[in-house]
């Protein structure tokens, strides 16, 4: 279980779009956090310098008052001003995984983040695979730092092999002496088109045990509810469909049955009481 995080930490946690944000689940729960927490913006970085505008192509839009407008790929560091973590600075980075020049792009980020004797990065991602849309969606929590391992109960990530920018910076952050822990989501495959709330609530709530606190999530909570009954409509209407989530639905509840009657109970009670005291 989380315990929280000592008086005068420094909080980052970070986003991009792209290779690690399958159904831009863990961009939206990013999003999100920045406007509950009423991010205030304190670096736009340079797009020109690490973007490959023939790969990750400026976007045209209109305004409501019907002007036209181009969006630039980019990323901006936001410094969060109304949290409920005392003594607790966060940050939280948004923005589009780079083409060009990334330990330049990870050391702009992190020289604008003020110097402590305590930083913990949090990288959000999401990734596609097989889960069934109608049962919780799991949550992968780890962390190379044994103290981290201790606060939060993750283990460590085992994997090797390509890696994307969220890799990147946190390496590039753990050599400036900062501690790292990575939350990822499974974004079910054959609904992989984004949004998919589900899939941001759950890495939203995520960051709620990580941090030991309470995000506001009711609007998220209505988008979840309404994207699964739109898959199930969906679903229902196509047989070979239908049975293979009834499939995954068995595989999982048997790999999840142990941890339903200890953990998983558990976290959901310290939810309950931490809304009950907000």
């Amino acid at each position: 279980m989380s315990k929280s995080f000592p008086h005068g930490s420094t909080i980052v946690i970070a986003a991009f779009g792209g290779w690690n944000d399958a159904a831009q689940s863990a961009t939206d729960a990013l999003e999100h956090l920045i406007d509950t927490w009423d991010g205030e913006e304190i670096l736009d970085l340079n797009s020109d310098e690490f973007y490959d505008y023939t790969f990750n192509r400026p976007e045209v839009s209109f305004t409501l008052e019907g002007k036209r407008e181009i969006e630039w790929p980019g990323t901006t560091v936001f410094k969060a001003k109304k949290t409920n973590l005392a003594d607790t600075q966060v940050y939280l980075v948004l923005g589009v995984e780079p083409s060009l020049r990334w330990k330049s792009f990870c050391e702009q980020i992190l020289n604008s983040i003020p110097a402590s004797e305590d930083i913990v990065i949090v990288t959000l991602g999401s990734m596609l695979a097989d889960v069934p849309h109608t049962r919780p969606i799991p949550v992968n929590g780890t962390t190379l730092d044994p103290r981290l391992q201790e606060l939060t109960g993750y283990e460590a990530s085992r994997y090797e092999g390509p890696t994307g920018i969220l890799g990147i910076l946190q390496s590039e952050a753990e050599i400036r002496g900062a501690r790292g822990a990575s939350l990822w989501v499974m974004v079910p495959h054959y609904v992989a088109a984004p949004p998919c709330p589900k899939a941001t609530l759950a890495l939203i709530r995520g960051v709620e045990d990580l941090l030991d606190t309470n995000i506001p999530v009711d609007d998220v909570v209505e988008d979840a509810r309404a994207w699964q009954l739109g898959v199930e409509e969906l679903a229902s209407d196509d047989e070979e469909i239908a049975e293979y989530v009834r499939n995954l639905e068995e595989n999982q509840d048997t790999a999840d049955l142990p941890e339903a009657t200890g953990e998983a109970i558990a976290r959901e009670f310290e939810r309950y009481l931490r809304r009950r005291e907000s």
